[in-house]
């Protein structure tokens, strides 16, 4: 089995802070075109404002660049790396394990290794998960399929008591 450990590492924020040309997903979010306020970016994600600003201050999305008021300007890429982000966390990817995977996405292509496994270590975990979820269900399924059957009898019995 693979380690189940999230990652002791916290990224540095001068690190996060730092511009940088690589994105998790498409080009350099300087040239994206149609860029979207943090209200609209939250609605689109079904996040609220807060949330959008947590991940960016604990390094989650690298930071969004600010039009001239000084409001984050989200680009296309940045949207990207939002969606990849709340896939993850639905998926139940520890925070821990996706600060490392960003951290070590934007040290560049020699991480690859160490990305494939931090994926590879949540996948497993995730099947795990879902396989425990799946026999849950087939409980139930069980017990749906047999409830009018033995509710039938149980009321029966109760009945025929009531009548005595």
């Amino acid at each position: 089995m693979l380690r189940a450990t999230a990652p002791s590492t916290v990224p540095n924020s001068q690190f996060l802070r730092k511009k940088t040309k690589t994105t998790l997903v498409g080009v350099s979010s300087k040239s994206d075109k149609s860029n979207m306020t943090i209200t609209t970016v939250a609605e689109k994600y079904g996040l609220s404002p807060d949330t959008l600003r947590y991940y960016e201050r604990i390094g989650l999305i690298p930071p969004v660049q600010r039009n001239k008021a000084g409001n984050r300007d989200y680009s296309q890429t940045d949207c990207n790396r939002v969606e990849f982000v709340k896939c993850m966390r639905s998926a139940g990817i520890p925070v821990e394990s996706l600060i490392e995977y960003v951290r070590l996405f934007l040290m560049g292509a020699e991480t690859r290794e160490a990305r494939k496994t931090i994926l590879q270590e949540q996948r497993e975990l995730l099947a795990a998960r879902i396989a425990e979820l799946q026999k849950t269900l087939d409980g139930l399924d069980i017990k749906i399929a047999n409830f009018d059957a033995r509710i039938g009898e149980v009321e029966e019995k109760l009945h025929v008591k009531e009548t005595r």
